[in-house]
């Protein structure tokens, strides 16, 4: 089992950013718990759905169990606060003010549960003029440098990254932040809120390279000129490979290779820097050389002389790249319902406590009765908040 193994999970949250974070938590053994509205939550009907679920809640929503109910309605919240009560962890990612307003606010959670790590996930915080403002991940993009960063180089043109970048951002910092919370809670005792903007955290994972020019206020340099500026696609005889050649002896590994050994010592790429400061003209004469051949004999040519290459590859490509095959990277299982089900594996392999895709995403509503039964709930009573329309219950049917 996982390293979070008996750690419990509600999840409140809707798309992609707090139900990533909850996800991975999933993956590493917590119980996680996928509380929805009774019509479920949007992402379950952007898609062509499969088996009445589409794939992109299918990856973030796997190893969850779902109880889909009413929290408006007063049965709705007893269930929710005897749910609390049991939890660990708490996601939620409203925007500011509105769990309060459900009468689930953070304060209220640590008198009934003290322990609770309590997690608020937000556009913007809850400060500043956009606090209250509706997001999704471009306007996160847009605000944060993301679409300067992907500018086009000819025209200036702003650009999006086309995925859903922020969210997933904002996932992987709130799930380590999750895991930093319960390890304080286990050597002091004490629960806490953690309060995550998607804003701060795509800054954040920006700054070190993408906002480099801003870091010293007395020495701004052109964010032009920036390590993020620099496209490494280059277009072989057949196709498009990408190479990087950072230090001096991986630069001397490439003009060794394409039979150029006078631009090792040329000035203007003799060091790091000046490498850097002439970046136009030494893309254009790299590409030149690496115009002539086929992508096969360039990666064999540069691997042979050390030079950090792949080749360019597309999506439907990666599934049988030997790279990707022999590491296992993508997991392939034959799920009840859905046939091949394809999910990139847990990143982080745990020497002693393993991650594992245990569960498949849920239908809406599918481990309803589940969770009430282990809450104490009897049989005529589900059947009671069923009938009331406080809880909605699926059932799993295979092919």
């Amino acid at each position: 089992m996982g390293p979070l193994q008996d750690i419990k999970v509600l999840d409140l949250t809707s798309m992609v950013s707090g139900p990533v974070a909850a996800m991975m938590l999933g993956d590493q053994g917590a119980d996680v718990i996928k509380v929805e509205p009774i019509h479920g939550e949007q992402l379950r009907y952007l898609g062509e759905q499969h088996n009445d679920i589409t794939p992109t809640f299918y990856s973030c929503n796997r190893n969850k169990k779902s109880l889909a109910i009413d929290l408006k309605s007063d049965a709705g919240k007893e269930v929710l606060w005897k749910l609390i009560i049991e939890a660990d962890v708490l996601l939620q990612n409203f925007r500011p003010g509105a769990i309060e307003r459900m009468g689930f606010g953070e304060d209220k959670a640590r008198k009934r549960n003290p322990g609770i790590i309590f997690v608020s996930i937000s556009g913007f915080g809850e400060k500043g003029p956009y606090a209250h403002k509706r997001v999704y991940d471009p306007i996160i993009q847009g605000l944060s440098g993301a679409a300067d960063i992907q500018a086009n180089r000819e025209t200036g043109r702003p650009g999006m990254f086309r995925i859903i970048i922020a969210d997933k951002i904002s996932a992987l910092t709130a799930a380590q932040a999750i895991s930093s919370a319960l390890f304080h809670r286990e050597r002091k005792g004490e629960g806490q809120h953690i309060k995550l903007s998607m804003l701060d955290a795509t800054i954040a994972f920006f700054w070190p390279e993408g906002m480099s020019g801003l870091t010293f206020a007395e020495k701004e340099a052109d964010h032009k000129k920036s390590f993020s500026s620099i496209d490494l696609i280059y277009e072989s005889s057949d196709g498009y490979i990408t190479m990087s050649t950072v230090s001096d002896k991986e630069w001397e590994g490439f003009c060794t290779a394409v039979q150029r050994p006078e631009l090792i010592t040329d000035e203007r790429f003799a060091t790091a820097i000046s490498r850097r400061q002439n970046i136009a003209v030494r893309r254009e004469i790299a590409g030149a050389e690496l115009s002539k051949r086929t992508t096969q004999e360039l990666l064999e040519m540069l691997d042979a002389h050390d030079v950090p290459c792949a080749p360019i590859l597309s999506r439907q490509e990666l599934l049988d790249h030997p790279q990707i095959v022999e590491g296992g990277t993508v997991s392939r299982q034959d799920i009840e319902g859905f046939g091949e089900v394809r999910q990139a594996i847990p990143a982080a392999q745990f020497q002693l406590t393993e991650s594992s895709l245990r569960l498949p995403a849920p239908k809406l509503g599918q481990h309803s009765l589940e969770i009430l039964a282990e809450l104490g709930y009897s049989e005529s009573e589900c059947n009671e908040l069923i009938d009331a329309s406080v809880v909605r219950q699926a059932e799993w049917r295979g092919k």
